[in-house]
């Protein structure tokens, strides 16, 4: 008789021959020619053995396959526009790559449920079907409206269709009804989304029309059009807006109570020449014991968007103001943000003040967090502080009089923090920021680099020690708080930078695993002014992890700080403002129970929703530049241009101006050879001339072509005898399509992982806010800001990101 044991054995041996069919229990016995009855139960006792052992499973048709039971996950769906996608699953490193089959109808962004199909093996990723999905991105869509004719309007009940220019949901067209009012050819309109694809439309969608934005080509719609698109708030609601103008334009006496009447220190504002809305004030002396008096007073927004106000709800919506190219969505209307919430000069304001004591080392002896009234004693600019500190320009100088030995002793303290966060192993990336110049009709007339001189610098200073300080300070009293946190990196992610750092001969010592910021910036130091710096640093920045919003005190990487916070820039962040409500709290209802149970109840979800609204701020902050400098070199396409190799993927090549536009060069228009993209140099080498092309290599390009709806721009290499070669012999495989292909297609050429992190699908840097930085910085209101054909001034700076 045969035994359990014995037949476990023949079925596995079965099973692992055939691992691609699927066997029934009949077809089992006939191929083990089990003949006898009692076979057939050793037959049924071996197979349930080998499925509790998660050796093999049953499928849903009841037949039995080699390997465990695909286990459900969830995960967020990436689409590509040739039908195929990639689901990332938090925790997991390698991304599931889902085949068109089996995508079950998801779109781009959507949270799904899958099963693993077939495990990663090698450089091979996982293989996956979507089960289920549990929740819609897409909700709404911004699009160019077609109509229909009248026939096919009789026929299928519908005026025309919508559709988006963003590649991922070009194809998939939403039909629309009637609503009252009939769009022209080329409006763009913003949909409701009311019904999917499915097995019955799998290429198409149904919606209601919300709103018609204009015709396309009507000034200021294209940048409209990215406004609505990525859910950014344009409007402020009548409630809102109704508790906006009924707050005074000047300090009350009721407002004075329990503040500390600063008014006499000579604190200043220092921003760009065009900024309008001001935020933050300092002013510095030197102590008798030779230490320094830095005073950070922000200004007080909290105590006038009070909790659960109609104002309070729709900035809670907003998370944070965007900046585009010539305009700005504020996060508070503008009879508060360039009103009583700005510290102009020579009025009185209210603010939350963080007065520090620092020693010659830059550390924090002592500190004080207090709510205060202050007087600006002068609105001063980045330029010409410069002028004074840099330039020592006798102009600048005379005019800003008896501030200048102020901001001399700004200076010095300023170089004393930078050095002691240095030593600590501060990250400092630099990296060229375009400010796009426009025209009254918002059409691009030039693209300079922004300069970023030792003022700015010393604000950035300034603030990122205060945002310290302050979180520091409720940490140790063990508060609910809302921090701004940068978590370590993943090791493995560190571990793949490590071995790529090796490649170059470049080695940093991890003791116990654990790598500290000071590493990274040892390696910075070590490759500063060499042929790979920039790779390098694009490199590095990949393997860093996405700065956001918690309630849980998990230190920022990045600045190698334990503790850090958003304190700032009330006027333009929410969670600024949340962070001057939790001291508020502190300081006048004291820290009981009942107060810190029901912060801690609500800052989870503050975290959130502060995280993913900057998230969408930033995305259309990009899309608008990117759309702008399409739009610039639009009438360039023939010229050549010097560029500098800014992302390498299996695709092709991404290229930077030194303007900071950036296209791709396909690797069907690098024609003097057959190029493969090699991960562990992070490079394409040529199959023939063994050329190589890699992240901060300088090349000549042609400008080939310019899409502007789609915000891309495309060059052709030219090729030069003093291109690099590589000693590394590559062949070009041939192989299904991966994650990274890019949404232009892989010209039938080989395809690669591109460098680039998992959020980042088209081996672009994703855009990281740096802490504290000042960035552009735009007066004006929303309503005013989006009148067609009406533009405001170019910008100065802002603060903090």
């Amino acid at each position: 008789m045969t035994t359990v044991g014995h037949l476990r054995n023949e079925l596995l041996a079965t099973f692992r021959r055939n691992p691609k069919i699927n066997y029934s229990v009949q077809s089992l016995q006939r191929a083990l020619k089990l003949t006898a009855a009692a076979d057939f139960k050793v037959l049924v006792q071996a197979l349930a053995g080998l499925e509790h052992d998660n050796l093999i499973h049953q499928g849903d048709n009841d037949l039995y396959v080699l390997g465990g039971k695909p286990q459900a996950m969830t995960g967020t769906f990436r689409g590509n526009e040739k039908g195929f996608g990639f689901v990332s699953v938090e925790g997991e490193d390698n991304d599931a790559f889902i085949a068109p089959p089996n995508t079950d109808f998801a779109l781009d962004g959507d949270t799904v449920e899958l099963t693993i199909l077939r495990p990663g093996s090698g450089d091979r990723g996982p293989e996956g079907a979507v089960t289920a999905i549990t929740e819609r991105h897409l909700t709404k869509l911004v699009g160019e409206f077609t109509p229909l004719s009248d026939g096919e309007r009789d026929r299928t009940g519908f005026i025309g269709v919508v559709t988006s220019h963003e590649k991922k949901l070009k194809g998939y067209p939403v039909f629309v009804k009637d609503t009252g009012s009939m769009p022209e050819l080329g409006d763009m309109l913003t949909v409701m989304i009311t019904e999917y694809p499915d097995a019955k439309h799998p290429k198409a969608m149904r919606g209601i029309i919300s709103e018609n934005l204009g015709n396309k080509n009507t000034p200021g719609v294209d940048v409209l059009s990215l406004v609505y698109a990525n859910d950014i708030h344009v409007e402020y609601p009548e409630d809102a807006m109704a508790q906006a103008n009924a707050i005074p334009d000047h300090v009350t006496d009721a407002d004075r109570v329990g503040r500390r009447d600063i008014t006499d220190q000579p604190v200043v504002t220092i921003d760009g020449d065009d900024s309008k809305d001001f935020d933050d004030a300092v002013v510095a002396w030197q102590l008798p014991n030779g230490n320094y008096h830095l005073g950070v007073h922000i200004a007080d927004v909290s105590y006038y968007v009070t909790e659960g106000s109609p104002l309070d709800k729709e900035t809670y919506d907003r998370g944070t103001s965007t900046y585009l190219v010539d305009r700005v969505i504020p996060m508070l209307p503008f009879r508060l943000s360039n009103g009583i919430c700005s510290l102009n000069p020579d009025v009185d304001r209210l603010a939350m003040s963080c007065d520090m004591e620092i020693d010659p080392q830059g550390h924090v002896v002592k500190h004080e967090i207090y709510q205060s009234i202050i007087r600006s004693h002068g609105r001063l600019t980045y330029n010409k502080v410069n002028a004074v500190l840099t330039d020592h320009d006798p102009a600048a100088i005379a005019e800003y009089g008896d501030l200048v030995p102020m901001l001399e002793l700004m200076g010095q303290l300023h170089e004393i923090l930078y050095k002691m966060r240095h030593a600590r192993g501060a990250i400092d990336f630099e990296e060229n920021e375009a400010k796009i110049i426009v025209d009254d009709q918002g059409h691009p007339t030039d693209i300079v680099l922004r300069d970023r001189g030792l003022s700015e610098r010393m604000i950035e200073s300034f603030m990122l020690q205060a945002n310290e300080t302050v979180a520091e300070h409720y940490n140790k009293l063990h508060l609910p708080f809302l921090y701004r946190v940068h978590e370590t990196p993943d090791a493995d992610r560190i571990k793949e930078f490590i071995d790529f750092l090796a490649t170059f001969g470049i080695h940093v010592p991890i003791h116990k695993g654990t790598v500290t910021p000071k590493m990274l910036q040892d390696v910075n130091t070590q490759v500063a002014g060499t042929p790979e710096e920039m790779m390098v640093n694009v490199k590095m920045l990949r393997s860093l992890k996405q700065a956001h919003y918690s309630e849980d005190p998990l230190g920022h990487f990045g600045i190698a700080a334990q503790y850090y916070t958003h304190f700032t820039s009330p006027i333009r962040r929410y969670p600024d403002l949340i962070v001057h409500r939790l001291i508020r709290d502190y300081a006048t209802k004291g820290t009981g129970d009942d107060l810190q149970a029901s912060w801690r109840e609500k800052l989870p979800d503050i975290a959130v929703q502060t995280s993913t609204r900057e998230r969408h701020s930033v995305d259309a902050e990009r899309a608008v530049d990117d759309l702008k400098k399409a739009e610039f070199m639009a009438d360039k396409v023939g010229e050549e241009f010097d560029a500098v190799v800014s992302g390498v993927a299996g695709f092709g090549m991404f290229v930077a101006l030194p303007n900071t536009v950036e296209g791709l060069v396909h690797i069907t228009r690098m024609t003097d050879d057959y190029y493969q993209f090699v991960e562990s140099q992070m490079a394409l080498i040529g199959e023939r001339t063994h050329h190589m092309f890699r992240i901060g290599q300088p090349v000549r390009v042609k400008l080939e072509n310019v899409d502007i709806e789609q915000r891309q721009v495309d060059f052709s290499l030219i090729p030069s005898a003093d291109t690099p070669v590589s000693d590394i012999q590559v062949t070009a495989p041939k192989r299904a399509p991966r994650r990274d292909d890019h949404a232009r297609g892989n010209g039938g050429k080989t395809s690669g992982k591109p460098s680039g992190n998992r959020g980042n699908r088209g081996g672009r840097p994703e855009r990281q806010p740096r802490e504290d930085k000042k960035d552009p910085k735009r007066g004006g209101n929303a309503k005013h800001a989006f009148t067609i054909g009406t533009r405001v001034k170019q910008p100065g700076q802002r603060k903090g990101r």
